[in-house]
């Protein structure tokens, strides 16, 4: 029994999927994980011809055998309950068809988020509740469990036909974004197939323990992600909510869509904290304690890569988060 070491390859998705795993397994890596669908494009899943034929599932799977990499897990991160008609619709799409591609192609595991609905029927935009001490924000989150319970008992229900588990990561923006908060939701929809992506690096920033966090969920955690968070000095003047980033910019080509007609803004200067790669923001002596916390729950578990680092390019990051988890799991 091991961990299955890998990467998903969203950070690659500027060269073809073969020359992605070549990446992968020049870095040490095993294992990789392949978007189809949500906030970003899937050119290393032709997702129709997947869904449509045997032949090209086999010829798929077949690339990763030649490779040596194992297929650990695919992903439809989004926001299925946005109401802005050209994200929601859009990601629940892409959620269904996520969750049967995976179970036609063997897959066990299919990361998504909870989603984050509106404020209320009539609402054109999501609402994100931080913190509800004021009791209109929790009529608010009384109204958003309401829609977002239902839909989840469904999507579990579609997981368990497709022997799927869904893997939601505990992402800010998301109405389901803390260790108690998703324990919570899993007690109201008696969840079955619904568990957790692990991505400490969500965590790390909102000044939680991740590996206390990671066995508190214990059997929850379906999936991991492997990313860092540093802490910047910008932290004592912004705060870990901070919302001073800047509008898109103006030359389309440099965009990067958060939904058909809306992208993401830009990260101001000296941040209060950033993402980078794993070992920049802790040493490979927390890594291992970390990963000790996932063998426990899991000793066969997919531990995926998401390289995010600004400050260095993908190829380079990537290696370099490699080089740290490998160390890490062979200290356990």
């Amino acid at each position: 029994m091991a961990l299955t070491l890998g990467a998903y390859t969203a950070c690659l998705h500027d060269r073809p999927l073969a020359d992605a795993l070549d990446v992968l397994k020049e870095a040490g890596l095993t294992g990789a994980e392949i978007n189809v669908g949500g906030f970003i494009p899937s050119p290393h899943a032709p997702v129709d011809a997947l869904l449509a034929s045997q032949a090209a599932r086999d010829e798929y799977l077949g690339l990763f055998d030649e490779k040596g990499i194992k297929l650990a897990g695919l992903t439809a991160s989004g926001n299925s309950l946005n109401p802005l008609p050209d994200i929601g619709p859009r990601h629940h799409y892409d959620l269904k068809r996520g969750i049967e591609l995976a179970g036609k192609l063997g897959v066990e595991e299919l990361v998504c988020m909870s989603g984050a609905p509106g404020s209320d029927p009539d609402a054109k935009y999501p609402s994100w509740v931080v913190n509800p001490w004021d009791g209109v924000y929790g009529e608010i989150l009384d109204y958003q469990h309401s829609v977002l319970d239902p839909y989840w008992r469904e999507m579990d229900q579609r997981a368990q036909d497709n022997n799927v588990k869904l893997a939601i990561e505990l992402h800010p923006h998301n109405t389901i974004f803390t260790p108690v908060g998703f324990m919570d939701f899993a007690d109201r929809i008696d969840a079955k197939n619904v568990g957790v992506n692990m991505d400490p690096s969500h965590l790390m920033w909102q000044q939680m323990d991740s590996i206390e966090a990671t066995r508190y969920l214990g059997d929850k955690v379906f999936h991991v992600h492997a990313k860092d968070t540093k802490i910047e000095p910008g932290v004592g003047i912004r705060g870990v909510l901070d919302t001073s980033h800047g509008r898109p910019p103006a030359d389309e080509s440099k965009r990067y869509p958060s939904g058909m007609n809306h992208w993401c803004q830009v990260w101001p200067e000296d941040p209060a904290w950033r993402f980078v790669h794993v070992g920049s923001g802790h040493d490979q002596a927390w890594w291992t304690e970390f990963l000790r916390a996932v063998y426990e729950i899991n000793p066969n578990m997919n531990v995926n890569i998401e390289h995010e680092d600004g400050k260095f390019d993908n190829v380079t990051g990537l290696k370099l988060g490699a080089d740290t988890l490998i160390a890490a799991e062979a200290a356990m």
